[in-house]
C-alpha cells in the first residue's frame, strides 16, 4: 500500500512538472507574440506619423483629388480609435496602407511633385517604414504560428484549455485588398 502511495505521489509530481513546463512555454510564446506585435506597432506609428505630411505635400499639387485624401485621413482616424492588437486594428492598418499606396500612385501624375525634395524624402521614409513593417509582420506571424501550434497541439491543448489560452490572429491582408489593381499606361 505504501509503495502505491509513493508511486501515485511520483506520478502526481511528474504530471505537475510537465504541466508547469508546458504552462511556462505558453508564457514564453505569449511574450514572443507581444514583443513581435510591439515591433509592428513601432513601425505602424512611424507610418501613422508620416501620413499628415504626405497628405499635405500631395494635396498642394493635387487639390482636386479630395476623395483620396479623405480616405487616407479617415483610415488614420480609424487606426487611432481601434484597440491595440485586435483584428479590427489590423484591418484598419491595412486600409491605411492601401490608402497610402493610392496616394503614392496619385503622385505619379504630378512630375513636379515627384521631383520635389520634400516629397522624395517622405517617399524614402515611407519605403523604409513599409520594408521594416513587412519584416515585423513576418516576425509577428511566425510568433503567432508558434503560439497557435502550442494551443492546438497535444498535450499543450489540454493545458491551454485549462488556463484559457486561445489562438491568436495573424496580421494578414484583408481579401478585398488582395485584388489586383488595374494598371494603365
Amino acid at each position: 500500500m505504501e509503495g502505491l502511495l509513493i508511486g501515485l505521489a511520483v506520478i502526481a509530481v511528474l504530471a505537475l512538472v510537465i504541466c508547469a513546463v508546458i504552462y511556462n512555454g505558453f508564457v514564453s510564446r505569449r511574450n514572443s507574440v507581444r514583443n513581435a506585435f510591439a515591433s509592428i506597432d513601432v513601425q505602424l506609428k512611424k507610418r501613422w506619423d508620416l501620413v499628415p505630411n504626405l497628405v499635405e505635400t500631395v494635396k498642394a499639387y493635387a487639390s482636386h483629388e479630395k476623395e483620396v485624401f479623405e480616405n487616407v485621413i479617415k483610415a488614420r482616424q480609424g487606426v487611432e480609435s481601434s484597440a491595440v492588437g485586435t483584428k479590427e486594428r489590423f484591418e484598419r492598418e491595412q486600409d491605411l496602407g492601401a490608402g497610402m499606396s493610392r496616394l503614392m500612385m496619385l503622385a505619379e501624375a504630378y512630375p513636379e511633385l515627384k521631383a520635389g525634395e520634400q516629397f522624395l524624402n517622405l517617399q524614402r521614409n515611407l519605403t523604409e517604414i513599409e520594408s521594416q513593417l513587412a519584416a515585423s509582420r513576418r516576425a509577428y506571424n511566425a510568433a503567432v504560428t508558434h503560439w497557435n501550434e502550442g494551443v492546438e497541439m497535444f498535450p499543450g491543448s489540454i493545458v491551454a484549455k485549462v488556463f484559457g489560452f486561445e489562438t491568436a490572429d495573424w496580421f494578414e491582408t484583408p481579401s478585398d485588398q488582395r485584388k489586383t489593381q488595374d494598371v494603365r499606361f
